[in-house]
């Protein structure tokens, strides 16, 4: 147990290590794109409140109303139309589209998403950054754009016929939650062009040339 819990550790230094080396880059462009984003993922985190409670909500309403309607003979059916049934449940799923689509790209500022360490320590901090560089240009740039793209058909059609829910008690607008594509991967791609920046202005003036197992990270 506690060589599991020294790993984990040593793991998450790494991780902040990973994460410092190009914390020192500054640039007035790199640091009003993160501030911007760091603003917008403090705000939609609030939405997981929203979620939490309509959760919650729809557990009450579901076996709190059944034991009401069935053991106590007081109907509910008016409660269930109104608040409860697929509203609630379109809404839970809505609200965890718009904190993990938005979540996107104040993961990609932060540094959040998921490395392969095992390969990465055993790397400079410089190789690091290039593979980092590749990664961007030729797979994550392309990869937002082709989303991007076809998503903006994809959301005109749903304002053009004023799309709503396939079920009679559904929520309304379902174009909303599905505009949240396009912007969503928009402010990656402004998140990714910030850590494009930064990559690129610590190879130009960074060293990092020792790995992460020299430096004495296992």
């Amino acid at each position: 147990m506690t060589e599991t819990t020294e790993q984990f550790d040593e793991f998450l230094e790494h991780q902040r290590e990973l994460k410092d080396s190009t914390s020192g880059v500054h640039n007035i462009i790199i640091d009003t794109i993160d501030r911007f984003i760091l603003s917008v993922g403090h705000f939609i985190a609030w939405f997981n409140i929203l979620l939490i409670a309509a959760i919650i909500l729809n557990v009450i309403l579901r076996y709190g109303g059944r034991y009401m309607q069935q053991d106590l003979g007081i109907e509910m059916g008016w409660l269930f139309q109104d608040l409860g049934g697929p509203k609630l449940e379109e809404l839970q799923w809505h609200l965890y589209a718009l904190t993990v689509m938005m979540g996107l790209s104040y993961a990609q500022t932060t540094d959040s998403h998921v490395r392969v360490d095992i390969i990465a320590e055993k790397l400079s901090e410089r190789t690091v950054r290039k593979w980092e560089v590749f990664g961007i240009i030729f797979l994550l740039f392309p990869f937002i754009y082709i989303v991007f793209i076809h998503s903006l058909d994809f959301v005109a059609d749903a304002w053009r016929v004023n799309e709503h829910s396939d079920a009679p008690l559904g929520l309304p607008w379902r174009w909303a939650i599905k505009s949240v594509i396009p912007i969503s991967f928009f402010m990656l791609a402004l998140a990714t062009f910030s850590r494009l920046l930064r990559d690129v202005i610590f190879l130009i003036n960074g060293s990092g040339s020792t790995t992460k197992k020299d430096a004495g990270v296992n």
